[in-house]
């Protein structure tokens, strides 16, 4: 294996022309370059999707943790008319004032308000025609014999005090968010305050995950030689963390036969296989692919752990676009390390969702680094700074467990005090 890093190029903004190869896409027939270097890899994973999934609509419940298609726009003012800001009296000109009877209440019409008179109204209630401000209930006092409304304090409210205008927040017609937001609850939110009922998004990429390996138990105890399958339960949560749809999750025997056909029948936007990248005797992948007519991205990559990873193309079947490929190691925290290398870049941009701001953290602590590569070490969190986690081997997830994050470690290691760039491990549903 060749450890040495290839060259990092800048990748551009623009995505390539569909059927052109991505950035770092080697010619054909020269072989893709081992052991890429860790932010290339990335960068070759991300630009692999040519463009986003088409749109779909979506009622607004169902878009949830889809990215919009399109900027999302105010359909209508908000507040669509003037409403108090909190509970107490509308106040027409200066007091003190006499109350006219009845309440206004969130949901209703008002009649106009004549100057020196007021009326009782609820926090959210529109604004009487003719109000000048809201007097706070804490503020105001009915004084006997007349039952006038009175200020408590010197002066009357200012015009406008304590009213929220309409359009406040935005007028009909203003962008509120860009294509390619996720959908948050706080977007839905937001989207029904600005009166939509559907939402164009981005389709969620399929997924079928694909698992290798004769020694893999479903349940019971590890027993003659035989272990238990850790990824089944762990990759398609972190798949669906990253805005895929899992359509299916297979076992597939160590032989090349079977795993050819998987490989060439899926149907899904994406196929993600575990174990076979390497070249032991049961690791049938890269034949599988090279029998399947597929062009290979990304063939090892210079991250530990993790490095025998692949990211591959295969050919389109009929009108369908072509079906892409991520190769993730067997052993589960390489795994991850090639779901967060290679899967989630390219799940993301599939998704149409826009790329985060990268998010980095103090540590606490000097952390060694590989000579040549870059590492990916969990770590937790702390008011001191990011600390590594003990367990952290490529066979463990015991390190993981209790990690908040992956810290990113470049060749040489990081200094206590350095800031260190962190990937999200995915929080409980």
């Amino acid at each position: 294996m060749n450890s040495t890093a290839c060259r990092v190029d800048t990748p551009t903004p623009e995505s390539p022309t569909p059927g052109t190869p991505p950035p770092g896409t080697p010619a054909p027939g020269t072989g893709p370059t081992p052991d890429m270097a860790w932010e290339q890899a990335r960068a070759v994973a991300r630009e692999s999707a040519a463009q986003p999934l088409p749109p779909v609509h979506r009622e607004l419940p169902e878009a949830l943790g889809h990215a919009l298609a399109e900027p999302l726009t105010a359909r209508t003012d908000l507040p669509p008319f003037d409403t108090a800001a909190m509970d107490g009296w509308a106040v027409a000109g200066p007091g003190p004032w006499r109350l006219r009877a009845g309440r206004v209440l969130a949901g209703a019409q008002p009649g106009p308000l004549a100057p020196g008179t007021a009326v009782s109204l609820a926090t959210g209630a529109p604004l009487p025609p003719g109000a000048t401000a809201v007097l706070r209930r804490e503020h105001g006092e009915i004084r006997p014999p007349d039952g006038t409304l009175h200020h408590r304090a010197p002066g009357p409210p200012a015009p406008g005090r304590d009213i929220r205008p309409r359009g406040q927040e935005c007028r009909s017609g203003a962008p509120l968010l860009p294509a390619g937001t996720t959908v948050t609850p706080a977007v839905l939110g937001l989207a029904a305050a600005a009166g939509h009922d559907r939402l164009a998004v981005h389709r969620r990429p399929t997924v079928e995950l694909l698992l290798l390996g004769d020694e893999l138990l479903d349940h019971g105890l590890p027993r003659a030689g035989h272990v238990r399958d850790a990824l089944g339960p762990l990759l398609p949560p972190w798949l669906r963390h990253n805005g895929a749809e899992v359509t299916a999750v297979h076992r597939v025997p160590d032989a090349l036969g079977p795993l050819r056909d998987a490989v060439r029948r899926s149907p899904a936007d994406l196929v993600v296989t575990t174990g076979s990248t390497a070249a032991g005797p049961a690791d049938f992948l890269h034949r599988a692919l090279a029998e399947s007519g597929a062009r290979l991205h990304v063939d090892s990559v210079a991250v530990r752990p993790g490095h025998p990873m692949l990211l591959a193309e295969l050919p389109a079947t009929g009108h369908t676009r072509p079906t892409l490929l991520a190769g993730l190691p067997g052993n589960p925290l390489a795994a991850v390390a090639g779901t967060v290398t290679l899967v989630a870049p390219l799940l993301r941009r599939l998704g149409g969702h826009r790329d985060g701001a990268t998010r980095r953290a103090t540590l606490a602590s000097a952390l060694p680094g590989h000579p040549r590569d870059t590492r990916l070490l969990p770590v937790r969190l702390t008011e001191d700074g990011a600390v590594p986690v003990a367990y952290d081997g490529p066979a463990m997830l015991r390190g993981l467990a209790t990690a908040d994050a992956l810290a990113v470690i470049p060749p040489g290691g990081l200094a206590a005090g350095a800031g260190a760039e962190l990937l999200p491990v995915p929080p409980a549903p």
